[in-house]
């Protein structure tokens, strides 16, 4: 049957023009779509191998051990490791900036990284230290304690102030005192203000009072503020913070060198950096601050010696 062209009545050669118009632009996009998906589907980026990106939060940065351990795999593997310090490191890493994350457990962004799948599962690498301070009379005499709660329970009964850290994690900890130690009457010993971190540390400085912060974070601070504080309880493994390393994934992160950050990793979890993790203290405090945290992880993922 022949075409006429000609023959098309106006009309219908206008409705049919029309149509035509609206859904050309829909293909092209579609088309246009799908050459996007091909391309990057298709995109191969080159990754240096020999360059292990690793980004932790500040805690094992400033607190010496992390710079102390890259520098041992270094001298072993003769791969470069670039350690940076960042305290939100997971969105540079969903944008391939980083190999392996390092950060605390209960990191806000953690969860979210992991379950929409931009890291592999966390591994438990080392535990960093929370730590009751207080003044250096020690009027509740809990120096050296190994039990948190009874200590807690000592001050309590000495009405000896504590200063409430409201940051969240320490907030929720002192309940779990508070409930442990029998609901002491909270009085006038008891300062809640509202203040956290370093301004809970000045405000107890101020009152002589006792508070839980990071040892970390403390001597950092004491290094410009030099407050009447010193370190009196560590021992309790209920001050312990975990932390874990997080590699991050290639499949929805192109560009990252997963090889070097699963290496980098399974050094951590080593029995012999552990044990280094053990034996690292930091000037002036006695006690171990950092505890090898890699038998938490399950057995198939710890490696091989």
């Amino acid at each position: 049957m022949s075409f006429d062209y000609v023959s098309i009545p106006r009309r219908m050669l206008l409705k049919f023009a029309t149509t035509l118009l609206a859904i050309v632009p829909a293909i092209l996009a579609g088309s246009a779509a799908l050459a996007t998906d091909a391309v990057i589907k298709n995109t191969v980026v080159a990754v240096n191998t020999g360059i292990v990106r690793v980004a932790s939060v500040s805690t094992s940065v400033e607190g010496g051990l992390l710079p102390a351990l890259v520098e041992s795999f270094k001298a072993e593997t003769g791969l470069n490791v670039i350690l940076i310090r960042d305290d939100e490191p997971y969105d540079p890493a969903k944008e391939g900036k980083y190999d392996l994350v390092i950060s605390h457990f209960g990191h806000r962004d953690v969860e979210d990284f992991v379950v929409k799948g931009f890291g592999l599962w966390p591994r438990t690498v080392f535990s960093n230290q929370l730590c009751l301070f207080g003044p250096p009379s020690d009027p509740a005499k809990v120096r050296g304690m190994t039990d948190l709660v009874k200590a807690f329970q000592k001050i309590a009964a000495a009405k000896a102030p504590y200063v409430l850290n409201e940051t969240k994690g320490l907030k929720y900890l002192t309940e779990i005192l508070w409930n442990a130690a029998g609901h002491p009457s909270k009085g006038s010993w008891f300062i809640n203000s509202g203040t956290s971190k370093k301004d809970a540390i000045a405000l107890a400085a101020d009152h002589k009072a006792y508070v839980l912060w990071g040892l970390t974070p403390f001597m950092r601070e004491q290094i410009t503020s030099h407050r009447k504080l010193v370190p009196l309880v560590t021992a309790d493994p209920m001050l312990q913070r975990i932390m874990v390393s997080v590699v991050v994934n290639p499949e929805h992160v192109p560009g990252v060198n997963e090889t070097g950050a699963i290496r980098f990793q399974k050094f951590l979890l080593s029995p012999a950096t552990q044990a280094k993790v053990l034996t690292f203290h930091y000037p002036g405090v006695k006690q171990a601050v950092w505890m090898p945290a890699g038998r938490h992880n399950a057995g198939p993922s710890l490696p091989e010696w």
